[in-house]
């Protein structure tokens, strides 16, 4: 768990059950820190949570494609949405570089593969060491489960990186903990998966992982100026 006292600046996407964890938790643990929260339509002046952040009404792959164009990044972004975020934020950073991102559903091949799939609605694959509802507040211990006293039954980003699908190549974006129950990374770690999307000679399986939960994306990119969906 980082307890970095650089921390000066925390992004966290998403105003709703996670992000007000995260906001109270971060500010806890960096309290010199300033913390911005986006959210499209949250309630900020009725809940004292957010108090003490920087507040910003918009979209939050909007806001985090113009923060990252821009330059000006903070030290960790938390995302806070039930959206894969680092996927959404790479397909929007690529089109906008010309590039033509061809989304595909992860390969049933790979299920298989993972403890516990589970499929989204467009085609993305879930995984999880657990079977149950985790606690909100998991430190994420070194080797075993708070809950089941067990040993992990895989390091989940290590895992995924070592995938090896037919076709695709993995990029995995690994979630540190930041705070109990709260995970993020820097910006540079999507720069890098960027880049090492971009450096795939196949298609892509995009995960983001901490130890024990993942959730992965599938896509092809092509030379071109556009984005196609699903």
């Amino acid at each position: 768990m980082t307890t970095d006292p650089s921390v000066s600046r925390l992004l966290i996407l998403g105003a709703g059950r996670f992000g007000r964890l995260a906001a109270q938790r971060l500010g806890q643990r960096h309290p010199q820190a300033v913390i911005t929260v986006v959210d499209q339509a949250p309630e900020f002046d009725r809940n004292p949570t957010f108090e003490a952040c920087q507040t910003v009404m918009m979209d939050g792959i909007d806001y985090l494609v113009g923060v990252l164009a821009d330059g000006v990044t903070p030290d960790w972004i938390v995302p806070a949405m039930p959206i894969h975020v680092a996927w959404l934020w790479m397909k929007r950073d690529l089109a906008a570089a010309g590039r033509h991102v061809v989304d595909l559903p992860v390969p049933a091949t790979v299920d298989p593969l993972v403890p516990h799939p589970l499929r989204g609605d467009h085609g993305q694959l879930y995984a999880s060491n657990a079977d149950f509802i985790c606690p909100d507040d998991c430190p994420e211990p070194e080797r075993f489960c708070t809950v089941t006293g067990k040993p992990r039954p895989v390091v989940m980003f290590v895992h995924l990186a070592a995938l090896r699908v037919a076709g695709f190549a993995p990029v995995v974006i690994r979630s540190r903990q930041l705070a109990p129950g709260v995970g993020g990374y820097r910006p540079a770690d999507l720069r890098q998966a960027e880049a090492a999307a971009l450096a795939a000679p196949e298609a892509v399986l995009l995960a983001t992982a901490c130890k024990c939960h993942a959730v992965i994306d599938a896509f092809r990119i092509e030379p071109g100026s556009t984005s196609q969906s699903r």
